[in-house]
């Protein structure tokens, strides 16, 4: 599955099983389309998504920050405290690519994004992902 779309909110990481980590972030896809009375109107979907590879890029993945994701939905559930289970479907992130000014640097190559900024070198056209 391939889809773009903006984070609702910076993305968390999670540790559990001692040293396990996974970033967990919200994305929200939006349709545009118009009626057949020529109305137009939006309408949106939220993703969860879970990114087990690299806990660091939590950092690049801020609220609004545009991202292009490619992974696998897997079916989950969670009950609540009155017992009440609650199925939902979240996409397993194997690739994240970042797009937007509201994210802080790349998926690509992080290191060389924080050295531009802190006035080191400018990455060449070459280290940037897109």
């Amino acid at each position: 599955m391939l889809f773009t779309g903006r984070l609702t909110a910076p993305a968390a990481v999670a540790t559990f099983k001692g040293d396990k980590k996974v970033t967990n972030f919200t994305v929200a896809l939006n349709q545009r389309y118009t009626t057949k009375a020529g109305e137009k109107r939006e309408k949106t979907a939220f993703v969860e998504c879970a990114y087990w590879i690299n806990p660091g890029l939590a950092d690049y993945l801020t609220k609004g920050a545009v991202v292009e994701i490619s992974g696998w939905m897997e079916a989950e559930a969670w009950t609540d405290r009155e017992g009440i289970v609650h199925p939902r479907l979240v996409c397993n992130v194997d690739n994240i690519k970042l797009f937007s000014a509201a994210a802080k640097g790349s998926a690509e190559n992080p290191q060389a994004d924080k050295k531009a900024a802190a006035g080191g070198e400018t990455p060449d056209d070459d280290d940037l992902p897109f």
